[in-house]
């Protein structure tokens, strides 16, 4: 993974403010992001979400679980002659689920987009603009669009979140290196640890220093 990619936390409300400028997907189309940078969702597991999947109270954090996800393969290449086709989890078995938490800044997302644009009739959060499945064309058009939009020219010009999915990156980094232990953060992500490793051990960073004050801590030594 590239660090010049992930996004710090001004960067991401940046953008995710920009998405909603862009018509007419745009607006109904923020918390589908904020799911990618709040939760580390991947965009097949985004689309998937169902009203019947979230537990979101008023404010605060909520529960986000996991039943599925629809990766974009074409209709010539789905059972249904869809364009996406809905299967287990990443790394999981048929029928196995994942329980990621739905900070605050997600959680009003996730609300407001209730309330504004409702869902499908099958409960799915995210459609087409005709309806239907979100193309992956549609969120990559308007994600580009926002990013032209949010970053200053020379940010538009490097790699940084150059793609939807690096948002996703993001949202691991941000947990790593919020001290969150590396365990959780695999099982809220869908890794294995020894992948999160081999992925992001590059953007952690601050942590000697962190683990240096722990084991004075437990010595007793003064810092």
């Amino acid at each position: 993974m590239d660090k010049r990619a992930v996004v710090n936390t001004v960067q991401a409300r940046a953008l995710l403010s920009a998405v909603g400028s862009q018509k007419p997907s745009g607006p109904g189309l923020v918390a589908f992001f904020g799911l990618l940078y709040y939760a580390a969702l991947r965009p097949g597991e985004a689309v998937t979400l169902r009203a019947a999947d979230l537990q979101l109270p008023a404010e605060g954090w909520g529960e986000l679980l996991l039943t599925g996800s629809t990766p974009e393969a074409g209709a010539s290449w789905t059972d249904n002659g869809r364009r996406r086709e809905e299967r287990e989890l990443k790394h999981r078995a048929r029928g196995e689920t994942r329980s990621v938490p739905s900070p605050p800044p997600l959680t009003a997302l996730l609300r407001a987009h209730l309330a504004e644009h409702g869902t499908t009739p099958d409960g799915r959060l995210f459609r087409g603009v005709r309806g239907g499945d979100l193309p992956e064309g549609t969120y990559c058009r308007v994600w580009r669009k926002a990013r032209a939009s949010a970053l200053t020219e020379s940010e538009a010009a490097s790699p940084l979140a150059r793609r939807p999915y690096d948002l996703r990156h993001a949202a691991v980094s941000t947990w790593l290196n919020a001290g969150v232990p590396s365990t959780q953060v695999a099982e809220w992500a869908g890794h294995s640890v020894a992948v999160l490793h081999q992925i992001y051990a590059k953007c952690i960073v601050g942590q000697e220093d962190a683990a240096r004050q722990r084991i004075a801590d437990a010595l007793g030594a003064t810092p």
